[in-house]
Order: structure tokens, then sequence, then C-alpha cells
């Protein structure tokens, strides 16, 4: 079991990421994980500045944390080509700490290029899959070219390559996207704690780690938790269907004006019970997930950091299968 703490990059600016990262390796988490947007999922958010960049600067910060992307998608704002290169060049100026998630992406981000998204999900994943082939191909070394369906590569290159390439967790939800994530991945990265995301990538041959978020609120009492994590994260109530449709926050913000504190304090853990944290992460360990993200919506960082080092990640730490041997 591995415990990342999760960068919101759509709620803090990049100096602010930076310093979280830092006080999340002093506090003992194994990893951090930053989103990879342009837009922040509602406008209140306020934030959403380039992932990569606030990453080279964490690995230049810390020295032991594992740095993921969750995630990045890279087919239509980004050409596979340019994640292939940067993920190469993150993996060699951290000594190998990082990890590449990708995913079939949101409406959201990649519709800001003029390019268009896919309405159908199935030509997003054949693009993912197309994407993920020149990936692999780029880090076989030597000029590589691809003619694809989607996706082109002209005789490329990444000439900067580390000895041990970066893992890719590639996120899922369904049964296409599971097979994709075993057939072309290492490991698996999901949203929700459903034990078929997790057995449909088992039966499909996969054998990776599997990393998923867990909503969570710290604040001094439940109420003022669930009240932040409503201003700022109810569209993590939408389900993924709606979250990968809408093209910008203005449409979040609209599509999630029934959301109730009643909801928030269903799903998230809020408060300072470690009892809630714990019952709520227990769900996603039962389902099969062996990396997980604290994904803390609340209005203070500092404060959650400091609850987890003290009273929280030890328990989540010893967490084990419901029914398994102690």
């Amino acid at each position: 079991m591995e415990i990342g703490y999760k960068l919101t990059a759509e709620a803090f600016g990049p100096a602010e990421l930076v310093r979280q990262a830092v006080l999340a390796e002093q506090a003992g988490f194994d990893f951090v994980e930053i989103s990879d947007h342009y837009h922040p999922w509602l406008d209140n958010q306020g934030h959403s500045p380039f992932a990569w960049t606030v990453l080279g600067s964490i690995a230049a910060k810390t020295s032991r944390i594992g740095l993921a992307t969750g995630v990045t998608c890279p087919t239509v704002r980004y050409h596979p080509a340019i994640i292939a290169q940067a993920a190469a060049t993150l993996a060699l100026v951290s000594d190998g700490r990082f990890v590449l998630g990708v995913g079939s992406g949101e409406r959201l981000n990649e519709h800001v290029v003029g390019r268009g998204f896919p309405d159908a999900v199935s030509t997003r994943h054949e693009m993912l899959k197309e994407a993920l082939e020149i990936i692999r191909l780029l880090w076989r070394g030597g000029y590589q070219s691809y003619d694809g369906k989607h996706l082109r590569l002209a005789d490329a290159r990444v000439f900067d390559l580390p000895e041990e390439l970066p893992l890719i967790a590639v996120a899922a939800s369904g049964r296409k996207s599971a097979r994709l994530a075993a057939e072309l991945g290492d490991g698996l990265f999901a949203t929700e704690d459903k034990a078929e995301i997790v057995q449909r990538y088992r039966d499909a041959g996969g054998s990776g780690p599997r990393y998923a978020e867990v909503p969570m609120a710290w604040a001094p009492d439940e109420r003022t938790a669930a009240k932040a994590a409503l201003e700022t994260s109810r569209w993590a109530m939408t389900g993924w269907k709606v979250m990968s449709e809408l093209p910008n926050p203005v449409n979040f913000d609209a599509a999630t004006t029934t959301v109730r504190e009643e909801d928030i304090l269903g799903k998230f853990a809020c408060g300072t019970d470690p009892a809630r944290y714990v019952e709520v992460a227990q769900q996603f360990v039962d389902a099969g997930f062996d990396r997980l993200v604290m994904q803390n919506a609340g209005p203070d960082p500092d404060g959650f950091i400091d609850f987890y080092q003290r009273e929280l990640g030890s328990r989540i730490q010893q967490l084990r299968p419901s029914g398994s041997p102690a």
C-alpha cells in the first residue's frame, strides 16, 4: 500500500502547489499526484497552472517523494510525442520518481486548441491506444514513425531517455478502458471505488499498481469541511460521463446546482474524525486499489497534512481488504 497526496491544481497557484508537495514529503506521503488541466472545474476554484512546470519544480525541491500526473490526455491538447519527451525528461530530473498517468481526457481541457473533441467514447479510446503505442515506440529509442487512424508520427526521436522508463498508469472506468490499461499500461488509475473496474483490469491480464483518488475534506468541524467541498468540488458528484463531456466551468456550475451538503457528507470524509476517513478509504481498498491518493477538498491544506501526519497516515497505511489476514 502506498499513499499519495493530491495536488489540486484547480484550487492553487503553482508556487503553492510546490510548497504543498514539499510539506507532503516531510509528512511521509509516498507520492504526489497532480491534475493536468487547462481549466478548473469551477471558476471559483480560480487556478489551473501548467502541470509539467510544477512537477519539474517539485522534482528539484524534493528528494524522496514520487511524482505522478493524474491524468494527462496525450491525444488532442498534446501530441503523444510531446508527452513521451516530457515524461522521459521528468523521469531523468526526478531520478526515476515519476509515474505517467494517462487517460482519454475531458472536453473541458481538450477543446481549447480548436481541434474538437470526439463525441464518441470509442474514438477517444482508439486515440488513446494509438497515443500509447507512439509513446512506447519513442521510448525504444532511435528515429520512429507511425501512421495511425487518428494520430501520426514522422521521423521523431526522444534523445534523452532514462535507463528505467516511467510506469504508465491508464485511467479506466469501463470494460474497454480497463482492457486498454491492462494491454498497453503498467498500472490502473480510477476515481471511483468500484470493484468491477479492478476486476476487469485483472481479467484482461493487468497486474500492476492500482491508483484511486479518495474524496476527503479536512476542517475543524464537519459542516465547515462539507461547505468548502460543496463550494469548490461539487463537480465530483456528477460522475465520469458528465465530467468528460461539459466544455467549460460555467457548465459544471449549472450542472451541480442541486448538489447539497448532505450529498457531500455521503461521499466525502469530512471534519476531524479519523474513523470516517478510514471508512471511506477502506471502500477503495476493498475494491482492490493499492495506491490511495488523499484528495482534500477542505479549505486548509496545511491542517490536512498535519492531520495526516499526526492521526491518519498510520491508520491508512495499515488498511487491508476486509476479511484478509491481519
